[in-house]
């Protein structure tokens, strides 16, 4: 049984099929190489040192921002579309959460962890974690002015001396580009194992 109106591109021949498709797949191979050097001058990207506090209410108090890299070197921080007074995350927000605990042991194995955050007070937080049955970390930045000056998605990386840097975010449209083909992985994944934005992974 057909669902809605059938939708149906230009009929051709298996032969005239081939040579679109050659024509289209040019495009795609100088898209490919485009996206390299992109990815290079994503890495090339310089640092901003972080010379301000911030801090944020998680399941046992307040925690800063150098807490959040729990002894790894590096930290993205995701933020996940919950405002105060809000029952849901956004639609895309929560497909890309729904699939993050199964990536966690990788970026973990890498010396990266991952935090989300959130403006909604840390107990509208916990009650949309655990209606989700999710388990990653989740903390609230509400009273805060992070998500104001570092929206989307933020790496960090931190350095022996307890300096933090950040090194690259994405927001609105700009997480299109680091999404995997496969739309079960979340955009942070894609961006760390197939761009290498952060040094060594």
């Amino acid at each position: 049984m057909i669902i809605g109106k059938p939708i149906h591109n230009r009929i051709v021949s298996r032969e005239n099929w081939i040579i679109a498709r050659k024509q289209l797949l040019a495009k795609e191979k100088e898209l490919t190489r485009r996206r390299d050097q992109l990815n290079e001058e994503r890495r090339e990207l310089p640092w901003v040192w972080i010379d301000k506090e911030y801090i944020f209410d998680g399941p046992d108090g307040p925690v800063t921002l150098a807490e959040l890299f729990q002894n790894r070197s590096h930290l993205v921080i995701n933020h996940i579309i919950l405002d105060p007074g809000g029952e849901e995350g956004c639609v895309d927000c929560s497909f890309g959460a729904g699939h993050i605990g199964e990536t966690l042991v990788h970026l973990e194995h890498h010396d990266v962890s991952y935090v989300a955050v959130s403006r909604a007070p840390l107990s509208e937080i916990e009650a949309f974690s655990k209606r989700m049955g999710w388990h990653f970390k989740w903390v609230s930045s509400f009273g805060s002015d992070f998500n104001e000056e570092m929206p989307g998605m933020n790496v960090f990386y931190q350095d022996e001396s307890g300096d933090i840097y950040h090194t690259y975010s994405a927001y609105g449209r700009g997480t299109e580009d680091l999404r995997s083909q496969c739309p079960e992985e979340p955009a942070f994944f894609s961006l760390l194992f197939s761009n290498r934005l952060i040094p060594g992974v």
